[in-house]
């Protein structure tokens, strides 16, 4: 497992601990890598919102706007949305306002990735590290992960690439800085 791997399971497993969690832009509940971790969730309120009902999420919403009152939510889960909403730093300043004092927040942001608008999802969007800090600076605590590194970043471009992965990996031990495909967010308000 990667260290980013890791850090991912690891916040999860925290924000699970929770009672009232909403995970946002993640369609129906559970979906993707989320659906390993749903056993974890067992007694907590978890709530998918999407604001296209399409995808049968729990609650319709907006990420700029979101249907709950200021800190009434324990738990903000928001990977891989920020870079498709028109204004990131107002749907962050959001999620801080519903999470009560202490609440906490799992966020994915691509840095290095190729194009992935949709028809009902735009793509406008690309984070630095800077870019996450300066986002996030309301939050108290923020940790922030790099999401692979070199050689991997590089081996997403590459069509087929699932066989040289294993190598990718192995040599960003070396040299495994400063480019990376994103980051992982992790704060507390």
């Amino acid at each position: 497992m990667q260290k980013w791997e890791k850090f991912l399971d690891e916040c999860i497993r925290e924000i699970a601990k929770e009672n009232k969690i909403l995970d946002i832009g993640s369609g129906s509940p559970f979906q993707k890598e989320m659906r390993e971790y749903k056993d974890c969730f067992s007694t907590s309120k978890y709530y998918a919102l999407d604001y296209d009902y399409s995808y049968h999420p729990d609650i319709v919403g907006d990420i700029h706007n979101l249907p709950f009152k200021d800190g009434s939510v324990d738990a903000v889960i928001c990977k891989a949305v920020l870079e498709h909403v028109p204004e990131p730093q107002t749907a962050v300043g959001e999620c801080h306002r519903v999470l009560r004092k202490g609440g906490k927040i799992f966020a994915y942001v691509p840095f290095l990735h190729g194009y992935h608008g949709a028809k009902n999802y735009k793509d406008y969007y690309r984070f630095t590290k800077d870019g996450v800090m300066y986002m996030f600076r309301h939050f108290n605590v923020v940790r922030i992960v790099e999401v692979r590194g070199y050689f991997s970043t590089l081996c997403l471009f590459i069509p087929m690439n699932n066989w040289l992965m294993p190598l990718t990996n192995w040599l960003d031990r070396f040299i495994g800085y400063g480019v990376t495909s994103g980051y992982n967010i992790f704060a507390r308000k």
